[in-house]
């Protein structure tokens, strides 16, 4: 038998990826197919075991050499027994995901929440290469998070650790509703979804911007246009990285990360809003648990999830 193989599995609403990674984070090879969800939770695991065969069909390697398979899944876990209690994206409640695949493809099979995977791929093969100690916050329709302790992902009793986006961080005052049914939440700010929606109520508030000319406003126009000095674009953008930088403080006390990884789309902001987030880190953070912290930008993109996936075996 050749080097040890960690298949990975990202399930998305609309797309599966599976991948092929080494004993060191690097992957290998991938192949995408269609998730199909409307046609129900066991076409879609049938849809993903024909594509890690596919995937292999492809491949020189033998599935002999294939020590496990991973996959990361939208939504809320039962992960010591390999259920999906809850996938709204994929309209799943209480699905054997693990039995299911074990059965159609003969390996043991772990699973996780996709953003704790993203996190994990991160740190086996990404931004946090070689860093026991960080934690991840993926910005995007929502926050995503995912926490890697002594080298180790933090998945928690019941699997909702690394929830970053649901730490109540908004004041009483400030907080609006969250979709998880309560109010404060980092991600009414710090997402894609809520910088826009900051953006709709300054420019239904009257503000001075250059906002009021789009018929459609995304949080990449918001960016830009704080870029360009848009005072009121500039105040969304620090109200958001503000909270950012609250709830790292908070988790530098909390597990004291030696690297924070910042990924999703909000992130490719760049340098103009980790500027910004790093000075509020600073500013909020007890000295001494973020001495030596740095924040950094994700690298693997859209192949976190699957080379996270895939790395499960060895470190979930």
């Amino acid at each position: 038998m050749g080097e040890k193989i960690y298949v990975g599995v990202d399930l998305g609403g609309t797309t599966i990826k599976v991948g092929l990674c080494d004993a060191k984070g690097q992957l290998l090879k991938t192949y995408e197919g269609d998730t199909e969800a409307q046609h129900g939770a066991e076409h879609v695991l049938s849809n993903s075991a024909a594509y890690v065969r596919k995937l292999f069909d492809q491949t020189e390697y033998d599935w002999d050499q294939v020590e496990g398979i991973g996959a990361g899944i939208p939504g809320f876990m039962d992960i010591p027994n390999g259920f999906v209690k809850l996938s709204p994206n994929l309209g799943w409640r209480n699905v054997d995901v693990k039995g299911t695949l074990e059965a159609k493809l003969g390996k043991s099979v772990r699973i996780d929440n996709d953003a704790n995977v993203a996190a994990l791929g991160e740190a086996w093969g990404g931004a946090g290469a070689g860093i026991d100690n960080l934690i991840c916050f993926t910005l995007g329709t929502g926050v995503g998070g995912g926490i890697i302790a002594k080298g180790s992902l933090i998945q928690g009793f019941a699997g909702m650790a690394g929830e970053l986006g649901h730490l109540n961080v908004v004041p009483e005052d400030e907080a609006i509703s969250c979709g998880c049914g309560k109010k404060g939440c980092l991600e009414t700010v710090s997402s894609a979804t809520g910088i826009i929606y900051m953006a709709k109520q300054a420019v239904a508030d009257g503000a001075e911007t250059s906002l009021s000319s789009l018929e459609s406003i995304t949080a990449k126009d918001v960016m830009d246009a704080a870029k360009l000095g848009d005072q009121t674009a500039i105040k969304i953008v620090h109200r958001a990285a503000f909270y950012l930088g609250r709830a790292m403080a908070l988790m530098s006390v909390t597990i004291n990360p030696q690297r924070f990884v910042v990924g999703g789309g909000v992130s490719k902001a760049g340098e103009y809003l980790f500027q910004i987030i790093d000075h509020y880190y600073r500013e909020l953070a007890v000295e001494n648990s973020q001495e030596g912290v740095d924040i950094v930008p994700a690298v693997l993109s859209n192949d976190a999830g699957v080379v996270g996936a895939a790395g499960l075996h060895l470190f979930g």
